[in-house]
């Protein structure tokens, strides 16, 4: 519902209107804040928090003017006992290693207000602080749709590729924070579930912390069911597909994870909701676009052919990219999953039924995926829409080669399609007794394409819930 500052909340029929200019954005903020000379603030304090927020939309995305700010981090418990420098190499990964000890170096990373060596030893109890020109990436601009609201709930459609947390990177580019920038600065929305980034669908909202607790405490208890489709590669199996595999996470880092013996137990139920066949790609002489080198031709083979699955998806336990890791080890991965359809991380079988890490090791595996978005593009190449894609490869976010003004930083490209959106929606909350139920649209990419039928919208969940029941006993 929410696309650009100065809008107001909109119901579906409504269209938002969109701020293309930056310099209108640029203009209500405070000029120290945006100046390409400005000064960093002193270290320590609250961080700089400009308002309205400094948004503007161009080429269909939100952006963020670069603004100022402070980061103040508790040590961590694993982090006590370890070199300061040590810190900022393993676990973060949005600027180069280079820049974190310049940044030590000169002052801009504190320990307790004050400056420290890169070899500085962590303790409990300390407090580093992290000023930096903080460079956000871009997100859709789509709105986020409000699907109900009462005095102690918002239930919103939320748009794929933004995180519902400032979390890393992302900062006024969050859902929290969107809704908050047309709701007024005094307004907390308390996110209840949880959703990936890429992730788009049903979220609550609550408005106190009182209706956040109770719908919380529900969902933990397992007493609501949730529901979610995806669109997959080839033709997923007929009726209810059990997978029970349990799942480990293999880079906290790179929030990565995969099928493995030794990892938590995880269950989903799926069920083929519809299977649409590939489209004959044009013969020749009509086709405008120049044949594919061989080596390009050879990466998009593993989903030639297939076409794809659109798939109810009914996660019983709630492990981290769950759905996306089940629906890998199953061998139909989600079409355009940057991470877990990627040959480029996984080789040519996508980490189908490789439970044991017989084909593709953990190590092998970080390696290749932590230099995705960095000197590689994130190609998702378990397939190409036949009609659209076959002869485009996508563009992702990754080094432009370029540096910021102000502070030396290395930018980014604007990120891909691929890297904005995941077909994996959450489709359904809804009450195991029925006191409630919250449903979405589909979304377009699970519609029926053009010139073929099929479903337009999802029944009820017995099958599902039934499926879940048989197994279990």
């Amino acid at each position: 519902m929410l696309a650009t500052v100065a809008t107001s909340l909109l119901n579906d029929n409504e269209t938002p209107p969109l701020i293309t200019n930056p310099t209108s954005a640029i203009g209500v903020l405070d000029a120290a804040t945006i100046s390409s000379a400005a000064e960093p603030p002193a270290v320590a304090i609250t961080p700089s928090d400009p308002w309205p927020r400094p948004y503007y939309v161009e080429d269909g995305l939100r952006r963020v003017v670069p603004y100022h700010y402070t980061y103040n981090t508790w040590c961590k418990e694993r982090w006590r006992g370890r070199k300061l420098m040590e810190i900022f190499e393993v676990e973060f990964r949005d600027r180069p290693a280079e820049y974190y000890r310049n940044a030590v170096e000169t002052g801009l990373v504190v320990v307790n207000g004050k400056a420290v060596g890169p070899e500085h030893i962590l303790k409990n109890g300390d407090l580093v602080s992290h000023t930096t020109h903080r460079h956000e990436p871009p997100v859709t601009a789509e709105p986020i749709r409000v699907i109900h609201e009462d005095n102690d709930l918002i239930v919103i459609n939320k748009p794929s590729g933004v995180p519902v947390h400032p979390a890393g990177r992302y900062n006024y580019n969050s859902v929290v924070e969107i809704i908050k920038s047309e709701r007024g600065p005094g307004f907390l929305p308390r996110p209840c579930n949880r959703l990936d980034r890429l992730t788009s669908g049903i979220m609550f909202l609550a408005k106190s912390q009182r209706a956040a607790e109770r719908l919380v405490a529900q969902i933990s208890q397992r007493s609501v069911r949730k529901e979610y489709i995806a669109r997959v590669v080839g033709r997923f199996p007929d009726g209810e597909v059990v997978c029970d595999q349990p799942i480990l996470q293999i880079s906290p880092k790179l929030t990565l994870n995969r099928v493995r013996a030794n990892g938590k137990a995880a269950r989903t139920v799926f069920k083929r909701l519809a299977y649409y066949p590939p489209v004959d790609p044009p013969t020749k002489g009509q086709t405008e676009q120049p044949a594919l080198p061989d080596a390009e031709q050879a990466e998009q083979r593993r989903g030639e052919g297939e076409g794809y699955s659109i798939v109810r998806c009914l996660p019983v336990t709630g492990r981290t990219h769950q759905i996306r890791v089940h629906l890998q080890f199953l061998g139909h991965p989600i079409q355009n999953d940057p991470i877990y359809a990627n040959q480029k991380v996984w080789g040519f079988d996508l980490g189908r039924n490789d439970a044991d890490a017989a084909r593709n090791s953990d190590e092998d595996i970080i390696s290749r995926l932590s230099r995705m978005g960095k000197e590689d593009v994130a190609d998702a190449v378990a397939y190409y829409d036949e009609m659209v894609d076959n002869y485009h490869r996508k563009k992702a976010e990754k080094m432009s080669g370029q540096l910021c003004d102000v502070c030396r930083t290395p930018l980014y490209t604007d990120p891909g399609e691929q890297e904005l959106s995941l077909w994996l929606h959450s489709l359904r909350y809804e009450d195991a007794d029925g006191a409630w139920s919250y449903v979405s649209p589909l979304p377009t990419w699970a519609l029926p394409p053009s010139g073929m039928t099929g479903p337009t919208e999802v029944g009820g969940m017995d099958d599902l819930v039934s499926a879940v029941d048989a197994s279990s006993t």
